[in-house]
Formats: structure tokens, C-alpha cells, sequence
């Protein structure tokens, strides 16, 4: 099992590398100014994140998440997923390598006809555009995607829509153009053959943000929007693949995005690991630097460990994944969806700690990426289902086979 990130990654991570350095991390208390400029609530794109945009491009960091045009691996991409989860709020939007949209483009590329690409795919991987992923229902258990209740219901040329919707991730940016949209197309089919997807442009007649949502009072750039979809139409040629299909799609997007994610939370794990050592030895507490007392030197010692060991989890779930597939690697992509928030969360808080009352406000980036990596915990499926999974798994492997009678 070779793991290692190989010739073409290292390139690639040595101009990462720099781009992080000279314009990214110097971008952050632009950003966090801009932002603060336009309003708590605003959700329109800083102007230094375009600025960063265009230097991304010139250096050939586009769209490095899909295969088919960066040419690489999920386990190269790996790599470079960590390195922009040190800045998770500029890095990705400056790659074009951000959630949502990075899971629609894939389920574009997969799953789109000829002519949903060419009206949908091809703006969002040009950065023109964004997108929304909408499956998350308030009033219903979400964590089991079967308990859906939107409708989707063919009439005529057309599919109706009707279902209220929340955490739609990416819907409040004035660039999200689409949504993905998830429901019931036939309630009396086989439990996985219930569901489809829908492609609705966020502009149709009956489609209606309700809200944006925050995350421990932060207030995501792209919002996470409640909607309301009231005899929503769209043509019969904005279905995605097949009825019937959904499920399976939700499953092919949520794979190697579950992967981004946890490489994400090691990277936002590692740049609080730093700023955690930094400030202990910065400062003095009782005669001497804090890096001098026990319990912070278990801290820092800890957090390497379990950074250690979550990265190489990870690295080798996405070395699975590109040999035998997500379904191959379905155990593995559970456990990391789990143990890389929670090793992030961890370190995190040890960083808040180390940095006392400043390490809860907005002068350091530790409290809202603590908040980013909380969140992860509920996302894409709580913890408890992925934990089930990987428990049924290991259960499954010392059951006693069934004979025939």
C-alpha cells in the first residue's frame, strides 16, 4: 500500500504551498473585514476572493477535486484538500474546490445529460456560478434519507415539487444559480427505489428561501437556507439519471466528498496545532513559558498523535476508494467521516484553551473553525449512523453463516 503523494501531487503541493503563504493567509483579515463590511448577514463574495481566484488560475490550482481534468487521484487530491483546510473559509472558493458544489459538479459529470452540463456543469466549473444541495428536511429524521417527504411528481412534461427543506448549503450566495434537489417520486416503490434527483434553478416560480441558517452564530458566506418548494415545476429533462435513482446518486456524492472533508479537518487541525504552540511559547505564566507546564506539553503531544493517526485513515480510505470504489470502501469512508471532525474538534479546543480568552473571539481563526468542525459531526450524516455502520460491519464479519434447511 503505497500512500504517498508521488511526483505530480508534490509539484502541485509546492505551488499550494506558496500560494498559501504569499496571498492566502495574508487574504484573512481582508476577508474577515470585507465581510464584516458588508453585514452579518450579507452573503455576497468578498472581492479578494475573486482577487484570489485569478492568481489560482494563473498557477494552474483550478478545480484540482475531479479526476477527469486535474488528473489526480482521490489519494493525491488527499494531500491538497488538506493544505487548503487550513484557511477553510478562502482556500477551497479559491480553488473552485468547495462544498457544495464540488459534490454537484461530481454528480454533473457522472450522472448529467449532454445538454445539463452544458447549461449547468460548465459555469460551475468555470467559477461563474454556484450551487445549492438541497435533502435536509426539518420535520423529519433526516439521518435516514428514507424518511424524506418532498415530492416529486411527474405531470406530463413536466415534474411537480412540493417539500420544505433545510441546511440547503451554498442557496444564499447570489451566484447559486441550481439546486439539487432530493425526494419522493414513488412512495411505493422498493425503500432505496423511492427517492429521485431533480435539477431546479433557484429562480423557478414556487421556490422560496425562508432563511439562512448560522452555525454557532456564525453566518456562512454561502448560507445554509431553509426553502420552501411550492408546486415547483421543472421540465421532465431536469431529472438526474433515473427515477428511482436517487439514493444510489446521494451515495456516489457523498464518497470521495466525505473525504475532502475529513482531509479538510486534518488541515484545520494542524493549523491549530501551530497556532496552539506558537502561543504557549509566547507566553509566560507562574516564572516561566506555558509551553513549560505539564498539561500543555500533553496537549501538544496528543494532538501530534492523533493527527497521526487520522491522516493516515484517511489516506488510506481515499487509496480504497480509488482501487475498489466507495462501495469498497464504504467502511472506511464511515469511520473517517467520523474520526477526522472529531480529532479537528479535539485539537481545536485544546487551541482555544492554550490561547485563553482570546482563543474564543474573532481575532484567531480557531473559534469558527471549531464551529466548522462541530457541525461535521451532524453533516453528511451524524456521527451515530456512521458509527452503526462501521459497528453492523464488524458484527457482520463474525456471524455465524447461515445454512440451508
Amino acid at each position: 500500500m503505497d500512500l504517498g503523494p508521488g511526483e505530480r501531487t508534490l509539484e502541485v503541493l509546492a505551488e499550494l504551498e506558496d500560494f498559501m503563504q504569499t496571498h492566502v493567509y495574508p487574504a484573512e483579515p481582508v476577508y474577515a473585514e470585507q465581510l464584516e463590511a458588508a453585514g452579518p448577514r450579507s452573503h455576497v463574495l468578498p472581492p479578494v476572493v475573486e482577487e484570489l481566484k485569478v492568481e489560482a488560475r494563473r498557477r494552474g490550482l483550478w478545480n484540482l477535486f475531479l479526476p477527469s481534468i486535474s488528473g489526480l487521484t482521490n489519494l493525491q487530491y488527499s494531500y491538497i484538500a488538506e493544505v487548503t483546510g487550513r484557511s477553510p473559509y478562502l482556500a477551497p472558493e479559491a480553488l473552485n474546490c468547495s462544498a457544495p458544489s464540488t459534490g454537484n459538479m461530481e454528480l454533473l459529470h457522472l450522472f448529467g445529460t449532454d445538454e445539463q452540463k452544458k447549461r449547468w456543469l460548465e459555469p460551475l466549473l468555470d467559477g461563474r456560478t454556484r450551487s445549492g444541495f438541497s435533502m435536509t428536511e426539518p420535520d423529519v429524521a433526516s439521518s435516514d434519507a428514507r424518511n424524506i417527504r418532498t415530492s416529486i411528481v411527474r405531470d406530463g412534461d413536466e415534474y411537480v415539487i412540493n417539500g420544505r427543506k433545510w441546511w440547503t448549503t451554498g442557496s444564499a450566495d447570489p451566484r447559486c444559480e441550481i439546486l439539487v434537489v432530493m425526494g419522493k417520486s414513488d412512495p411505493n416503490a422498493d425503500t432505496y427505489r423511492q427517492q429521485s434527483m431533480i435539477l431546479v434553478p433557484i429562480d423557478t416560480p414556487g421556490v422560496e428561501i425562508i432563511r439562512s441558517l448560522p452555525i454557532f452564530g456564525y453566518h456562512d458566506q454561502q448560507g445554509h437556507c431553509e426553502i420552501s418548494y411550492t408546486d415547483v415545476r421543472v421540465p421532465v429533462g431536469n431529472l438526474l439519471g433515473g427515477e428511482g435513482e436517487g439514493f444510489a446518486i446521494a451515495q456516489a456524492r457523498l464518497g470521495p466528498g466525505r473525504i475532502h472533508h475529513a482531509m479538510r479537518c486534518i488541515g484545520m487541525a494542524e493549523r491549530g496545532l501551530e497556532l496552539m504552540v506558537k502561543r504557549v511559547m509566547s507566553r509566560e505564566a507562574f516564572g516561566g513559558p506555558i509551553s513549560d507546564q505539564g498539561v500543555v506539553r500533553t496537549w501538544i503531544a496528543e494532538s501530534r498523535m492523533e493527527i497521526e493517526q487520522a491522516r493516515l485513515l484517511v489516506l488510506k480510505t481515499a487509496w480504497m476508494i480509488d482501487r475498489v470504489g466507495p462501495k469498497g470502501a464504504a467502511t472506511e469512508i464511515a469511520a473517517i467521516k467520523v474520526v477526522a471532525p472529531r480529532v479537528a474538534r479535539t485539537v481545536l479546543d485544546r487551541s482555544i484553551q492554550a490561547h485563553g480568552g482570546g482563543g474564543v473571539t474573532d481575532d484567531f481563526p480557531i473559534a469558527r473553525m471549531w464551529a466548522s468542525a462541530r457541525i461535521l459531526g451532524i453533516a453528511d450524516g451524524p456521527d451515530e449512523v456512521h458509527i452503526r455502520s462501521v459497528a453492523r460491519e464488524q458484527l457482520r464479519r463474525y456471524r455465524p453463516a447461515r445454512t440451508e434447511g
